[in-house]
């Protein structure tokens, strides 16, 4: 299970100062402002809210690509910050850096990954066609990944974040880009996980696949969390009758609404 606690980011926004420059760097933005929340085992999580919010800056901060400025966070009981390899060894992370090596076809993505993560090449490679099977990959599992389009990549990089068979799994917008047969594919994927017990953390834009998935919602704007809870608390705490329209009400604003 992952579990935040008051987790806090800022980014400098002093662009002009010169690199070596003594003055320090001033203040800037707080991405993320004491967010707090849990994600259980054996649950899919939304982490939701509008461009900018902090949504994915919460996310790299749990796959320990960034350290908070304050606050804490485990994964698994494993702290984000001093455990950081033992983190990464149980972790699964789709993140909006999807980049594959062009030159590897999309089982060496996968197998090379495995390896990464400390497996073996038999049994990385064992695990990289069980996975081309699960998301339709073995037409394309010899072809470099070059040329691939933008779905065929997306189904690759979750492969490669699945290889090891992670507890938790990060996924940041994991239908983009997807056609309608292969999203409706992803969101069974993804039922899968949870099957299996799995702590499922993603982020998505779009509503239907929200309701669609999710357990639990975790709404933030402007770097707090505005509302957490399941999607029939969200429509209660509203009074709306779907989780669109809870959504832009619960951010503060009612703006497209229908009256």
């Amino acid at each position: 299970m992952i579990e935040t606690i008051d987790l806090c980011k800022s980014f400098a926004t002093d662009s002009k100062k010169p690199l070596f420059a003594r003055r320090p760097l001033s203040p800037g933005i707080r991405a993320v402002d004491h967010v707090s929340f849990v994600a259980a085992d054996g649950e899919i999580t939304g982490l939701l809210g509008p461009n900018g919010a902090g949504k994915t800056t919460t996310l790299r901060m749990l796959a320990t690509m960034l350290s908070p400025d304050a606050g804490s966070a485990t994964i698994d009981g494993r702290d984000i910050q001093t455990e950081r390899a033992q983190v990464r060894q149980h972790l699964g992370v789709l993140s909006d850096a999807k980049g594959l090596y062009w030159r590897l076809t999309a089982r060496e993505n996968i197998v090379y990954f495995g390896q990464l993560h400390g497996m073996s090449r038999e049994d990385a490679a064992q695990r990289a066609d069980m996975l081309l099977d699960e998301l339709g990959l073995q037409p394309i599992a010899h072809r470099a990944t070059q040329g691939f389009s933008q779905g065929e990549r997306m189904k690759v990089a979750i492969a490669r974040a699945l290889v090891h068979d992670p507890q938790t799994v990060l996924l940041d917008e994991p239908t983009n880009g997807l056609d309608i047969m292969a999203t409706r594919h992803m969101r069974e994927s993804i039922r899968g996980l949870k099957r299996k017990g799995k702590c499922v953390l993603f982020s998505s834009h779009i509503m239907q696949e929200v309701a669609a998935l999710c357990d639990r919602v975790v709404i933030i704007n402007r770097g707090r969390v505005a509302f957490n809870g399941t999607p029939a608390e969200a429509l209660a705490a509203t009074g709306l009758a779907t989780l669109e329209d809870a959504f832009v009400r619960l951010i503060g604003t009612d703006e497209g609404l229908m009256a």
